[in-house]
Order: structure tokens, then C-alpha cells, then sequence
């Protein structure tokens, strides 16, 4: 009898996912195990894989399709099985990525089946550690030329790709801007998974939570020569960001106020023993926050490099469901945009999120007379259910001076 593949949840909060892509072709042999499509969850692009030996005998959804978690997709079996779905019409095509209000249009012809047989060219050979690397990395192994045995792709090709891809820009594109404008007076773009998720998670965040928000301005003098020596004794072996050093401070900070480190569960507060810091990151058409775990316990170094990793997969939707789920407490740094200082929004159910602004040059007092420092302003947003105004502005108190004196950290 054939065996049903259905629509896996394949990250804790998925609902539905959309089929971007058939990695095996109608007709394939299958094992347990295999990759059988790509899917677009609420936070990545994940795998779906076969649960059954046999052959994928009949395919039900196309690629572009949005499912139902549970729904069945195919089917795996015998050769020349027959299934239910063999009588079931075509599914549809895919909606296009924008619908505007057109004049009536002849009809066109039908869309060729929903999934084709996959060109031979996205079958790229490979060696097991080469598709592992372009997979971590979001290298399209179709358009490198590989170099081993028979023209087969290997590490030393991967390597090559990674130090010429262009760094990421600070700016994602967003789908809005790739979207043509077709002359209409208005353009309907159906929401992405993520986009939805995070349509979800503001709504039961600003509504629910009672969010409170703490200011203040921290002189990172200190902060930027110890950077400065730091980088120079580095040299080629990495670099140290302002970033990396804010994560490490609320990390250290969260030891000493472990009020703050706390998750609200609707009839209990879970304290954290433990400190993970999520770090939000901005990907195309939304934004997701991998958590760097045991922050507090992390050289700096650690931090960075980690941090580095965590965003690039994360832009290229390769993060894996445990690599963006169970942080204790968030940051949020749109400093790199020259934002002077803003809000974030609580990511339930932490109990807090701090929202890191530009540093800037500015003219301060000091000892009787005007100079300039470089200032950076934090703001907390708190969750008056578990942290009270006066803990959250001692954790903030804490998170200043550990800025302001980077060896504060050490105590």
C-alpha cells in the first residue's frame, strides 16, 4: 500500500508551508530519509524527506504551492501502484507574486503540469562534504565548475565560491521593491510565511503584553578603544563588533539580574539559569532572531564568529528550528541604519528585549567643560507582568557600567 507524504511541521510554530522546490522527479526511487522537496516554512527553507522505501509515484502539489501542515503532498510505493489521487485533477498553479486590478484579458493557455520532470543540470555531483558546506552556506551548486574527479564538486570549489561572494549588504531587499510595478493604481502582494508568522507574533505581543520602556545614554569611549586594541591584537583571526560586545554585556548583566532573564507562562515565571541571547536579523520580507546560547559563558571572539554564521544562514533561510527558538531574553541593533534610538517589540515569552541605536559623536559635559564622546542609547522594552520598573532600570544601571568599563565584564 502506498505511503501518504504529508505536509510536515517542520519548525515549532509552522502551520503551513509553501513547496518551493521537488528535489525528486515522478517516477524516482526513494529511500528513507532522502530529501524529497524544499519547503518555505514560517522562519526558513527546511527539507522534506521521505519516511518510506519505493518510488515517488505521484506528486499532488506544485511547486510554489502553499499547504496545510498534515496535507498530503505525494505519494511513495511500488512501481505502477495506483493511488487515490491518480483520478484527482492538477493541482493549480501557483499565484503569481503580484496581483493588481487588470482590464479583462482573452484566456491564455494552460499551465503545463504542475511538476515536470527536474532538468538534469540541478542533478550537480558532489561530494557529501561539498553539499553539506553549499547547504550552511546558500551556495547554488549548479554554477560552480567542479574540480574533482569526473567534474565533481568538493570542498576546495566551495571555498573558492565563499571568498568571492560580495559580503551581505546592510540593506535586505525587500519584496515590495523587487515587485514591478505594473501601472495600476496599487499592486497585491500575497503575504510571504514569514510575513504572516510575524503578522502573528506582533499581534499577540502588543496586545496582550503590557510593554513598558526604559532609555538611557551610555559613553562608549571605553568600549571603542578596547574594541580598537582588541581588533589590532586580532588581526587577520577575526574582528570584533560593537554588537558583539553589547550581546556580551546584557549577557553578563542577565547573570546579576536574573529577574529580567525570565519567560512569562501564563500561570507561572520561568527564570532562566541558563543565557541565551536571541539577535535579531534582518532577511528579506521580514526578520528572525537566532539565539546565540550560553552567551554569558562566551569569549567575545566566540560571540562574533558565532554571530557571523547565525546571520548569514539566517539571511540565506538555512537556520535550523533550534538555532532560532528558546532565548531567554532578545537584542535589537538598527545602529548600523544610523537609527539614534527606537522600541523593539517583545518576542513572546521573553520578558524583555533591548533596542540598540547609532553611536554617535556628541558634545557632553565633563569636569566643567564641553567634549565630545561617543554615545550610544539603549532602550528596554519590559513586560510589566514580570519585570517592574525599578528591576528593569537596575539591569540597564548594571548593562551601563559593564559599557562603560568593558572590565566590569570580568567581575
Amino acid at each position: 500500500m502506498a505511503t501518504k507524504v504529508h505536509m510536515e511541521a517542520l519548525s515549532p510554530t509552522m502551520e503551513e508551508g509553501r513547496l518551493v522546490k521537488w528535489t525528486k522527479r515522478e517516477g524516482e526511487a526513494v529511500k528513507t530519509g532522502d530529501t524529497l522537496a524544499e519547503v518555505e516554512t514560517d522562519k526558513a527553507v527546511m527539507e522534506l524527506v521521505a519516511r518510506a522505501d519505493g518510488q515517488l509515484i505521484k506528486v499532488m502539489v506544485a511547486e510554489g504551492t502553499t499547504v496545510p501542515v498534515g496535507n498530503v503532498v505525494a505519494y511513495i510505493g511500488a512501481p505502477g501502484e495506483k493511488v487515490d489521487g491518480d483520478a484527482a485533477p492538477a493541482p493549480a498553479a501557483p499565484k503569481p507574486s503580484a496581483v493588481s486590478p487588470q482590464p479583462p484579458v482573452a484566456p491564455t493557455p494552460a499551465s503545463p503540469a504542475p511538476v515536470a520532470a527536474l532538468a538534469d543540470a540541478t542533478r550537480v555531483k558532489a561530494s557529501p562534504l561539498a553539499k553539506r558546506i553549499a547547504k550552511d552556506t546558500g551556495v547554488d551548486l549548479a554554477r560552480l565548475q567542479g574540480s574533482g574527479p569526473g567534474g565533481r564538486v568538493v570542498k576546495r570549489d566551495l571555498e573558492g565560491a565563499q571568498a568571492a561572494a560580495p559580503a551581505p549588504a546592510q540593506g535586505v531587499p525587500r519584496t515590495a521593491d523587487r515587485t514591478p510595478r505594473t501601472g495600476a493604481p496599487y499592486d497585491d502582494v500575497p503575504l510571504t510565511q514569514i510575513r504572516k508568522t510575524i503578522a502573528k507574533r506582533l499581534a499577540a505581543s502588543l496586545g496582550p503584553i503590557p510593554h513598558f520602556f526604559l532609555t538611557t545614554e551610555v559613553d562608549m569611549e571605553r568600549a571603542a578603544e578596547a574594541r580598537d586594541a582588541l581588533n589590532k591584537q586580532l588581526g587577520d583571526q577575526g574582528k570584533v563588533s560593537f554588537n558583539d560586545i553589547v550581546i556580551k554585556a546584557v549577557a553578563t548583566a542577565l547573570t546579576k539580574h536574573r529577574a529580567c532573564n525570565a519567560w512569562f507562562q501564563e500561570d507561572h515565571i520561568r527564570y532562566w539559569n541558563e543565557v541565551h541571547i536571541g539577535m535579531a536579523v534582518a532577511v528579506e520580507d521580514g526578520l528572525i532572531t537566532p539565539v546565540i546560547r550560553d552567551a554569558d559563558r562566551k569569549s567575545l571572539t566566540e560571540i562574533g564568529t558565532e554571530a557571523r554564521e547565525l546571520a548569514q544562514r539566517a539571511r540565506n533561510r538555512r537556520l535550523k528550528p533550534e538555532e532560532y527558538t528558546g532565548a531567554s531574553f532578545s537584542v535589537s541593533n538598527l545602529g548600523m541604519f544610523d537609527i539614534d534610538q527606537f522600541t523593539a517589540v517583545i518576542n513572546p515569552p521573553e520578558a524583555g528585549i533591548v533596542a540598540v541605536g547609532s553611536i554617535v559623536a556628541k558634545p557632553v559635559a565633563e569636569g566643567g567643560q564641553v567634549v565630545v564622546r561617543r554615545r550610544l542609547r539603549l532602550t528596554m522594552s519590559c513586560d510589566h507582568r514580570v519585570i517592574d520598573g525599578a528591576t528593569g532600570a537596575q539591569f540597564l544601571k548594571t548593562l551601563k557600567q559593564m559599557l562603560e568599563n568593558p572590565l566590569a565584564m570580568l567581575l
